[in-house]
């Protein structure tokens, strides 16, 4: 059985309109994915796809974890069997503290029914440490989630987020957006932490500024809702140097031009 999230022959329409185009592609567990591609190429629909999006239609193909397909299977339930998916532009959700939408979280995946109360009060002592170490303040997790949040502040608590919450498989899109440079640095240190605690780590993004700090394993070039090119980090390096627009003429087009 294979292990890890499989994406086979994939192919989706949003509002009546075809985005993905057959991609395939696998996230082994203990590795970094790295999706990159220009803007409207399909990533964020690949990703939100995968989590069950509603509106976002596979016309054919399937989405596997550890060889059983999720498909038929609603977001919550793909979340409680270990999917997690850092959005791109969080949501603000008022009147939800930060600390206890993860407590509820943790309770659900527990099977209690008592969502909010705190079974082992270690877990929010590592909630104040780990948020400390990432350059969250203890006031903030007291907040309402994402409300008045800086667009580093919301990267570095849906970081937070994944860390406590431990999920099998973590797709983060554009998780460098909104972040300075000690930010990139310090999200990609524990993007290897999590890749060395066994996690599989989709990592969105347009540029490959992130990959001087972490190396990813697989990269996949998404053009036009197609797998352009699929590679080891080599691949983000020439996309660095050449761009997207060398990459279609070249594996695309297949026309091996230069810039």
């Amino acid at each position: 059985m294979s292990k890890g999230l499989e994406v086979v022959d994939l192919h989706v329409n949003v509002h009546g309109k075809k985005v993905l185009k057959g991609v395939t592609l696998n996230v082994g567990y203990g590795t970094i994915h790295a999706i990159m591609g220009p803007n409207g190429s399909g990533k964020s629909t690949l990703a939100y796809t995968i989590m069950g999006r509603e509106g976002y239609e596979v016309e054919r193909g399937d989405i596997r974890l550890d060889g059983e397909s999720i498909l038929d299977l609603p977001t919550e339930e793909r979340a409680l069997k270990g999917l997690f998916m850092a959005l791109q532009d969080p949501p603000q959700i008022p009147g939800v503290r930060l600390t206890t939408l993860m407590i509820a979280a943790l309770n659900k995946r527990q099977g209690s029914s008592d969502l909010t109360r705190v079974r082992d009060p270690k877990i929010v002592r590592r909630m104040y440490s780990l948020a400390e170490e990432l350059g969250l303040s203890r006031d903030l997790l007291q907040r309402e989630i994402n409300v008045g949040f800086s667009g580093g502040e919301k990267k570095r608590s849906e970081l937070l987020q994944a860390l406590i919450l431990e999920p099998r498989i973590i797709i983060l899109d554009e998780p460098d957006s909104g972040l300075d440079v000690d930010g990139v640095r310090k999200v990609s240190e524990y993007l290897v932490n999590l890749k060395e605690q066994g996690r599989g780590v989709m990592l969105i993004t347009h540029y490959a500024r992130m990959f001087k700090y972490v190396k990813p394993d697989m990269v996949t070039v998404l053009i036009d809702g197609r797998v352009a090119v699929q590679g080891g980090p080599e691949l983000a390096d020439l996309v660095e140097e050449r761009g997207y627009a060398y990459i279609r003429r070249r594996y695309v087009e297949g026309k091996d031009s230069t810039i």
